[in-house]
């Protein structure tokens, strides 16, 4: 006979055995729920090849609220047109090999299989879809980048997405985003407790789409309640003043991107005009030069070196200088030398070389602008705020040009070339008997400020257009800007430079561009009527006994 089982025995076997069976009933729990939230062979079918736009674009909603990877598959290649159905069974193509759209199986593509056809609106909601995808991608850019995207084509259908996204959103700033964007679709909903709490959501908002909205519910008719009318108005006075605050501040990076241009355009009038006392008119054609030689390196690179095409504008730079300070040097020996102490003669003269230099490019390059394209690592910019994007090409020339500005300096005052400068424009008699070759010094320093002008049209070629009339644009600017500053005073230069960038840059936003022009030369004229001397005191060749 079996032996019995003591009582605790018996105790432990059952509650082993009832362990088992929960676990056992777990696993088919998680098994059913991961079943019921993957894409299935009847919703690829119907979103692939479902009969009319209306249930292929229903299928792909319902699908897209549960996320799953293998239909974010399918969605990028329907957008690339490597989608084939054949009979039940959808395929994805991928490196000329067939793989089947749930599963992810490698598969044989049979012969009949049939091409999938989208038109404009079913193009629309997959683009849509993909990036509501996104919204779980590990990368924070794709992330935000999905945000961006469904702040434009938001609806109720996006809710439970946004909801899941926004439950498992890791960055505060990225899930205050999305809970904003729900609150944009559920002002519009029918329910009044909801409209109202969605205003109160949306009034902590600083993004243009927000005040977009806002506008377009306080339209006559659209919200019929009261209250939430108030509530709109309020939450669209306190979204108005977050982005006053971004247009102010791009008004003032615009107007110190400005100053930066205007500044290493008169950094070399500066010299050849401060302290040299040379009008040259011929300025804003050397800056072309400049210009041009950059554009000539950018070729060459991407003939010759397409792999170090990025770097190519280091290489530009000191090509730009070379080519224009070689090109003002010549000038200075063969026409200007002659007629120092003369000045309307240098104007004269000077206005007939900026005539045969843009000629000579015209002949050499054509009438047309010509493309000068930025690296990769100067396009776009970063977003500091909803509705204010510093671009990367404006913040690179703003640090070049305060880089110029401190090379410029330490030469004047740190080098033994600098020391000359300063000795024959204070005294050049006296320069001269000591022994200083006054001649060869005049040649150097004017050859620094177009080489300087050079450095300024390389900068130029990646904000604006390359052309034969590239140098007119600035010319007068950049005389305003040396004699308000004060003629051959670098402090002056960077003071008038930012100056009038973000005085021309205000007055634009308030008057225009023409009359926000007329504003600023009446106001140099009337400050250099009460100021002749500029902001600091002029120091030149006029100043000598």
């Amino acid at each position: 006979m079996p032996v019995p089982l003591p009582r605790a025995c018996l105790h432990a076997r059952l509650h082993a055995r009832l362990v088992r069976a929960l676990a056992l009933i777990a696993c088919c729990l998680v098994a059913c729920a991961g079943a019921a939230h993957a894409l299935t062979p009847q919703q690829a079918l119907a979103i692939a090849a479902g009969d009319g736009n209306d249930e292929r674009i229903a299928a792909l909603q319902a699908a897209a609220a549960q996320s799953d990877p293998a239909l974010a598959a399918l969605v990028q290649a329907m957008l690339d047109g490597d989608v084939r159905v054949a009979g039940e069974q959808v395929f994805v193509l991928r490196g000329g090999a067939a793989f089947d759209a749930v599963s992810g199986a490698a598969a044989t593509l049979p012969a009949d299989a049939a091409d999938v056809t989208i038109n404009n609106r079913l193009r629309r909601e997959l683009q849509a879809a993909h990036a509501a995808l996104q919204l779980f991608s590990p990368e924070r850019r794709e992330r935000a980048a999905a945000i961006e995207r469904l702040r434009r084509e938001a609806d109720a259908s996006r809710l439970p997405l946004l909801e899941r996204a926004a439950a498992t959103e890791t960055d505060d700033a990225l899930k205050a985003q999305l809970e904003g964007l729900q609150a944009a679709i559920l002002v519009a909903s029918p329910d009044r407790a909801q409209r109202l709490a969605a205003a109160e959501r949306l009034a902590a908002s600083g993004h243009p789409a927000t005040r977009a909205l806002l506008l377009e519910r306080l339209a006559p008719g659209v919200e019929p309640d009261a209250a939430v009318r108030d509530a709109l108005r309020d939450a669209l006075r306190q979204v108005e003043a977050r982005l006053a605050w971004g247009e102010r501040l791009g008004v003032l990076f615009t107007g110190i991107s400005l100053g930066s241009i205007l500044l290493l355009v008169a950094l070399g009038l500066a010299i050849t005009y401060g302290l040299l006392g040379v009008i040259n008119m011929a300025h804003g054609e050397l800056m072309m030069i400049g210009a041009y030689a950059t554009y000539v390196v950018q070729n060459l690179f991407r003939r010759h070196l397409p792999g170090w095409f990025d770097v190519y504008l280091l290489a530009a730079i000191p090509v730009a200088f070379l080519v224009a300070a070689g090109v003002g040097a010549l000038l200075e020996r063969g026409v200007i030398r002659w007629l120092y102490g003369r000045p309307l003669e240098t104007l004269l003269a000077t206005w007939g070389i900026s005539l045969i230099l843009m000629q000579s490019v015209r002949s050499l390059f054509g009438a047309q602008n010509v493309p000068v394209e930025n690296p990769s690592w100067m396009s776009g910019g970063i977003a500091a705020l909803p509705n204010l994007t510093l671009p990367y090409n404006r913040i690179a020339i703003v640090v070049f040009a305060f880089l110029v500005l401190a090379g410029v300096a330490l030469l004047i005052a740190r080098t033994r070339l600098g020391l000359f400068v300063r000795g024959v424009t204070q005294n050049r008699r006296m320069a001269a008997c000591v022994g200083v070759n006054t001649a060869r010094v005049d040649t150097l320093a004017f050859a620094l400020g177009a080489g300087i002008a050079g450095l300024a049209g390389c900068a130029l070629s990646q904000v604006g257009n390359v052309g034969p009339d590239l140098g007119q644009q600035y010319i007068v600017d950049s005389f305003l800007v040396v004699v308000l500053g004060g003629v051959g005073q670098l402090a002056g230069t960077v003071v008038a430079a930012l100056g009038l960038g973000v005085l021309n840059k205000v007055l634009e936003g308030w008057a225009g561009a023409v009359l926000a022009k007329i504003m600023v030369l009446l106001f140099i004229v009337v400050f250099i009527q009460k100021r002749p001397q500029g902001l600091f005191a002029m120091q030149g060749r006029s100043a000598e006994a």
